[in-house]
């Protein structure tokens, strides 16, 4: 069973940055397409940014240029690097892994490809 667990969330001020983190446990890492979505109070959970098993990269248009997806295949990790935070990127980030090995956009961005989900990690930017 695949685990996935977030960390790297927390209070940073408008034009700061974070770095989240999530660690994915279970079968072969490097196998998985992985994504972040995110979710703020009374809203959708909404795609950010994902990366293929080719480590192709895809973004939202409103993190475009300011988020960075990476993953470390040897440390079974995903990050998402975070620069010029906006209050409006205030939500709780979740980790998504699936077994998917292509690399359309159409399926990478959405939600319901991933199958396997983190807890999530709260980022709050103040004003």
């Amino acid at each position: 069973q695949v685990h996935l667990v977030e960390s790297g969330g927390g209070l940073v001020q408008a034009g700061g940055s974070l770095r989240l983190s999530c660690t994915v446990s279970g079968r072969i890492f490097s196998s998985y397409a992985l994504a972040w979505f995110r979710q703020g109070p009374g809203e959708e959970r909404m795609f950010v940014a994902a990366i293929s098993v080719n480590s192709n990269t895809y973004y939202a248009h409103f993190v475009k240029g300011r988020f960075t997806i990476s993953r470390d295949n040897a440390r079974n990790t995903v990050y998402l690097q975070m620069y010029a935070l906006k209050p409006e990127d205030t939500a709780v980030y979740y980790c998504a892994a699936d077994l998917y090995s292509g690399d359309s956009a159409y399926a990478l961005v959405s939600r319901i490809t991933y199958h396997d989900w983190g807890q999530g990690t709260q980022v709050t930017v103040s004003s």
